[in-house]
């Protein structure tokens, strides 16, 4: 499991500090995670498991997709979440803003560009 919780936080793209501080532990208790040292406990692993959207049987054993699939709609309220954590001003919170003053030929255009941009960047 070592190897698979330093995936999972190189994957986000956190330091162990980062990583320990959104699942509630120590650095020094990620750094014993990744080095096998010790092994997590139960309410640990569902917590990692919360926070990155990682399936729990992946991390337990390293069989399945390491990522759960997610219901559009929890996706959605996390974001949402997330969004309203954000600093007043903030170029998410501004944008967000913005689209929702967008009237239907507005969202129609935009819709539009995003999908000539994603083709041809083949995102």
């Amino acid at each position: 499991m070592n190897k698979r919780i330093k995936e999972i936080r190189q994957n986000a793209g956190m330091t162990q500090r980062e990583f320990a501080d959104r699942i509630g532990v120590s650095r020094n208790t990620i750094a014993a995670y990744e080095t096998d040292a010790r092994v997590p406990i139960d309410a640990i692993i569902v917590s990692i498991c919360r926070e990155f959207n990682v399936n729990e049987d992946w991390l337990r054993t390293g069989l399945g997709n390491m990522y759960a699939e997610v219901n559009p709609d929890i996706q959605l309220s996390k974001a949402l979440g997330s969004l309203l954590r954000e600093e007043a001003g903030s170029f998410k919170k501004q944008l967000i803003l913005s689209l929702l003053e967008l009237n239907q030929k507005e969202w129609d255009t935009l819709e539009k560009l995003i999908t000539s941009v994603t083709k041809k960047y083949n995102l």
